[in-house]
């Protein structure tokens, strides 16, 4: 039997095939039971440009929810326009687009990320 994981993990792939075509960097998320992460890799997927997460030393966020979820978002777009990056291709590595994933891709096309 395939297990939750093996199946995101699938998902995730045949998704990351197609955006590695796209030749732009990408916006990955995941998300633990207790912490969100968000990190921008170069378009190769080999380098980390800009990360945030919530479980940084400054800032540290006790609860995973949707106002978290929020800040990540604003907190990752800030970083990539400091760093030069406008425009990403969002990977949701296998998560349905819903809740706290789909918090974090619309706080950060608020914040100016366009995808």
């Amino acid at each position: 039997m395939i297990s939750k994981l093996d199946s995101r993990l699938r998902r995730a792939a045949k998704t990351r095939i197609r955006i590695s075509q796209q030749d732009k960097p990408r916006l990955s998320v995941f998300k633990s039971s207790q912490n969100m992460y968000a990190q921008i890799f170069d378009p190769a997927g080999s380098t980390v440009l800009v990360s945030a997460s919530t479980n940084e030393k400054e800032n540290k966020m006790t609860a995973n929810n949707l106002i978290s979820a929020k800040a990540i978002g604003q907190k990752i777009a800030e970083r990539a326009i400091e760093a030069g990056i406008k425009k990403v291709v969002f990977d949701r590595s296998g998560y349905k687009y819903h809740g706290r994933i789909k918090a974090i891709a619309e706080s950060a096309r608020e914040a100016g990320l366009e995808f």
